[in-house]
């Protein structure tokens, strides 16, 4: 292992194990802000994966289907029922999340 490395597993270790005395709270227990943030946090984190790993899927799953085409045309029409079916799946969980997010965002707003 070269210094190069070794200085930075260091720097690594030292800021893992030292940093969390800067972010220590005092004695004062949890509120109802924390978990509205924690919920509007988690509203957008959901959204967000989502619809990251949702159009992921799509693109993948678009693409195959197109190369599946390429290769034997006779099976097209197999392979795009298929593939509907595949992106409505997809679809739905997208769909799931939004439900999610807005219910997250929901209990912020009320709260």
């Amino acid at each position: 292992m070269s210094i190069k490395n070794r200085l930075a597993w260091i720097a690594a270790l030292m800021t893992t194990l030292f940093s969390t005395s800067a972010f220590a709270q005092s004695g004062a227990a949890s509120n109802n802000f924390d978990a509205e943030a924690m919920a509007a946090l988690g509203a957008g984190l959901a959204i967000g994966l989502a619809v990251l790993g949702g159009a992921l899927g799509q693109g993948r799953a678009a693409a195959s289907a197109v190369e599946g085409v390429s290769r034997n045309p006779g099976a097209g029409n197999r392979i795009q029922a298929l593939m509907i079916l595949g992106l409505a799946l997809i679809e739905s969980l997208v769909l799931f999340a939004l439900i999610i997010a807005f219910m997250l965002q929901g209990k912020v707003l009320a709260g």
